[in-house]
């Protein structure tokens, strides 16, 4: 495998490549730019839905996280934004100019704000998860357990032998066994996941796809599996996925700037095509940590955030395979300060972060433009245990 993750690269081999200006150039410029808020990130109030308060209210060390911009300076680490929220409160926001290249559109420098949005790449994944969840919530999907082709009789005549046997949630956790590689070079012909881009029918692509090993009994990471439960959803809702999405999720939430961005072949792309605010992603973390309520709502249920993330499998071939898997999110740990601390997290290629830590009651999300670099979302675990983490002062 190559050394990056989740990768999806855009709609041609030109897009998702190396940035032409070095991350120790941006970061440098970040750390002068007037993007740098000078209240040393204190978040604006956007009424966007979330309260502020400053660090020291909810037990962390306000000094001590006015230090991530110097620290991410020394890793040269190209990230665009870092905010962090805890007790519910969003207490620190910081960002920073860059190069990127957001889905469909040329490389560029951007001035990155609390109002920009930012492509998330697979931590769509995550979400899509979300969705299924929301489905099974409201009887539009009997539940985990069914039958994954039911939902696609159309393709009786493609499937490959072996589809009977997989379920939903072998295409959750990425053990449905299925033969799929998106580790290739773009242009390598062995690589499935271009399939998923420019395939007239990638429905049908996945769908005969040869069986490798039976469910349960290899984890592979596959994009293809979250593009069919995206699909499903759009199945079973009657609705195109980003209009489900906003009706059920994004509008609850009080998100409304968002983008869900389609294939050139048309298709939406479950897997990898969310657009969002980094603030409004760090909601999404918080939904998970509060077990899927928002302001008092429940908008997934309980428990299916608790069957999500719960750790199944081990991500063998991914970080080293130190990292073990859910529904569509990762599940690992840190060490901060001498002690061992355990968070779930939604990851997208590039450094795309949003970790949430259960136990300190603390989300942190980040973005940045790591495609394709071998220290790709380092920058992130690095702040995460030796800044954000250590910043916490008490343990509720």
């Amino acid at each position: 495998m190559r050394n990056r993750f989740p990768r999806l690269r855009l709609l041609s081999a030109s897009l998702g490549l190396a940035l032409t200006v070095s991350a120790t150039e941006v970061q440098a410029d970040s750390m002068a730019s007037e993007q740098r808020n000078l209240a040393c990130g204190s978040p604006s109030s956007l009424d966007d839905g979330w309260a502020v308060a400053s660090p020291e209210s909810v037990g962390m060390d306000g000094a001590r996280l006015c230090g991530i911009a110097e620290r991410l300076a020394l890793r040269s680490s190209a990230v665009h934004s870092v905010v962090v929220v805890r007790h519910g409160r969003l207490v620190f926001e910081q960002y920073f100019p860059g190069i990127d290249q957001p889905w469909g559109q040329p490389e560029a420098r951007i001035d990155f704000t609390a109002t920009t949005k930012h492509d998330m790449r697979s931590a769509s994944k995550s979400v899509t998860s979300l969705l299924v969840g929301i489905a099974i919530d409201r009887k539009l999907i009997a539940g985990v357990d069914a039958s994954v082709v039911k939902f696609f009789p159309e393709y009786q005549s493609v499937k490959s032998a072996g589809w009977d046997a997989i379920t939903l949630r072998h295409l959750l956790t990425m053990s449905s066994g299925f033969k799929w590689d998106e580790t290739l070079p773009w242009s390598d012909p062995n690589n499935d996941e271009p399939h998923l881009a420019f395939d007239a029918d990638p429905i049908g692509y996945v769908l005969g796809k040869p069986i490798a090993a039976p469910p349960d009994a290899l984890w592979t990471y596959s994009g293809g599996g979250t593009d069919l439960l995206g699909n499903i959803v759009e199945r079973v809702s009657g609705k195109p996925l980003e209009a489900f999405a906003r009706e059920v999720l994004f509008e609850p939430l009080g998100i409304t700037d968002l983008e869900w961005k389609s294939y050139k072949n048309g298709k939406i792309a479950a897997a990898a095509g969310l657009r969002l605010r980094p603030r409004d992603a760090a909601k999404l973390g918080q939904l998970v940590l509060n077990r899927g309520t928002w302001n008092g709502r429940q908008i997934v249920s309980e428990d299916w955030i608790a069957q999500s993330i719960a750790p199944r499998f081990q991500a063998v071939g991914y970080f080293g395979g130190t990292l073990f898997y859910g529904y569509q999110w990762w599940v690992g740990r840190s060490l901060s300060e001498g002690k061992e601390v355990r968070w779930v997290g939604a990851f997208g290629w590039g450094g795309q972060r949003i970790i949430i830590v259960p136990d300190l009651d603390l989300v942190m999300m980040t973005t940045a433009a790591q495609y394709g670099q071998p220290k790709e979302g380092l920058a992130a675990m690095d702040i995460l245990a030796n800044i954000v983490i250590a910043a916490v002062r008490d343990a509720h």
